[in-house]
């Protein structure tokens, strides 16, 4: 009898901040443990700012790449207002991790709408398993805020308690060799939260 151990996540971000490059490293660390493994790629204006969503799902059989509204197992945003605009994608007693970082798209910044203040707050009320980080400001303090994927990418991997597969291997062979020291201290550090 076919059992259904399919996993579903979803990597949302906007344009620049590497949440491809997050997905491409967890779908090929997950294909080297063996897993069936199918990534879609959105990108929505990505080159102008605008969102990028990656939909990673994994299992023993995986029939589609496509994360459906409410079957999310884990949702990872790397900016606040993405994870609001995608929360109906988590299922109800998902995972929320999110990027404690504002980017304001174009509406905001010509005055055509406000930017929320509360987007932390809006997630508490509705997220049981929430998990925010400062991605972001560890990036920085480590040399590099594009690093801040990589952290996310850390706390990803613990939170689904992938930690048992060589991640500093995939990220040896994917990431430019002058960028693999760093990128190995943001996933460390992902790793402790």
């Amino acid at each position: 009898m076919f059992k259904n151990d399919t996993k579903s996540i979803l990597l949302v971000g906007v344009g620049g901040q590497g949440t491809i490059l997050a997905s491409k490293i967890l779908s090929e660390g997950l294909m080297r443990k063996g897993y069936d493994v199918k990534m879609s790629e959105i990108h929505g204006m990505s080159q102008r700012g605008g969102s990028v969503t990656t939909h990673v799902r994994y299992g023993t059989k995986v029939a589609s790449p496509i994360v459906s509204e409410n079957c999310a197992d884990v949702l990872v945003s790397f900016e606040k207002v993405e994870a609001v605009r995608w929360l109906n994608y988590l299922k109800k007693d998902g995972t929320l991790i999110v990027n404690d970082f504002e980017i304001h798209p174009l509406p905001v910044l010509i005055g055509a709408a406000v930017y929320p203040d509360d987007a932390i707050e809006q997630l508490r009320e509705k997220v049981e398993n929430l998990k925010v980080v400062n991605a972001t400001k560890i990036a920085e303090e480590l040399g590099n805020a594009k690093a801040q994927n990589i952290v996310l990418l850390g706390t990803l991997i613990k939170a689904t308690g992938l930690t048992n597969l060589d991640w500093e291997s995939v990220l040896k062979d994917i990431i430019p060799p002058k960028f693999y020291e760093l990128n190995i201290e943001a996933m460390k550090k992902g790793l402790t939260l």
